[in-house]
């Protein structure tokens, strides 16, 4: 009974997590799913967003400049691993793993040097201190309004891949011959995709520090392991249902994952152990979808 009312008592913080780490999973779609690009810049560009979010509040800029301005460094994150794969020709696991090691300095600076740096709780973020939030259920402003930014990003994911640059960056992926036919060049179609995906990526990390009220140098650690093992989970168990876009069933898999390192918690793991739950459970979403599929790609649109 006690496992049951501390998981009872922590889902709705499990809800808003999730649904404000499902905007991240839906970049990483973007990637693994639709580009086939293994991108590890989302370690660096999930707290790029978060510190750029954060510096722009504490000089009183509006929540919204702030999430733009993440969301814009985000995309020169992507860009920078676009160019460095394409341009330099060095393989998409390094491109990513580069841009990553090179963010962790970046973030820092941009800090002021400093590891952690909270926003006053005076402080007028997206989800306290306005009138929005103020004309919002006591105690569901923070859900409503992460459920609301997760499925406006979802309609715009889905609006974007009806369009001829959003069948172009399907194509780049699946068979890249349909791009150069089309006289396109797919290289500048990848850099698309990854300014795209590490641009969403860095808004969830603007929209996580607000709701946190801080940024913190480590945030982004694992960061990229999450968003899979969201994005397999949701794609593997709503696989069947053809009927649910991709985009939905992404949202899906980041909120039962965050529920299940919820309860996990509340079954007696400690805080401490978080990274240990992720890397579990991610091998379990793993080994499960080889094993359905027979051995091949673990999930795919």
């Amino acid at each position: 009974m006690q496992i049951l009312s501390s998981f009872t008592a922590s889902l709705p913080s499990a809800l808003e997590q999730g649904l404000i780490y499902a905007v991240m999973a839906l970049g990483v779609m973007v990637t693994y799913l639709v580009l086939d690009f293994p991108d590890l810049t989302v370690d660096g560009s999930f707290p790029l967003g978060a510190v750029v979010s954060a510096r722009l509040i504490l000089k009183g800029l509006s929540p919204l400049t702030a999430l733009g301005a993440s969301a814009l460094a985000g995309a020169l994150a992507g860009l920078c691993t676009g160019l460095i794969h394409v341009k330099l020709k060095v393989r998409d696991l390094f491109s990513g793993i580069i841009m990553m090691t090179a963010l962790y300095s970046v973030n820092l600076r941009l800090a002021g040097d400093m590891a952690l740096l909270p926003i006053p709780r005076g402080s007028v973020t997206l989800f306290r201190n306005n009138p929005v939030a103020g004309s919002l259920p006591t105690g569901y402003a923070t859900l409503i309004i992460a459920l609301v930014i997760a499925f406006l990003i979802k309609l715009i994911l889905d609006l974007f891949f009806k369009t001829r640059a959003g069948f172009l960056l399907r194509a780049a992926g699946d068979n890249p011959q349909v791009v150069t036919a089309l006289a396109r060049d797919k290289g500048q179609v990848k850099i698309l995709g990854l300014m795209i995906a590490n641009a969403l990526v860095a808004l969830s990390g603007a929209i996580l520090a607000q709701e946190q009220r801080m940024f913190e140098i480590s945030m982004g650690t694992g960061a990229a392991v999450l968003s899979l093992a969201s994005v397999i989970l949701g794609v593997n168990l709503l696989g069947k249902l053809e009927k649910m876009s991709l985009t939905f069933k992404v949202i899906i898999g980041a909120i039962l994952y965050k529920i299940s390192v919820t309860f996990a918690i509340a079954c007696g793991l400690k805080p401490g152990d978080l990274k240990l739950i992720t890397s579990l459970l991610f091998l379990f979403i793993l080994a499960a979808g080889l094993k359905r599929k027979g051995g091949k790609r673990h999930a795919g649109p």
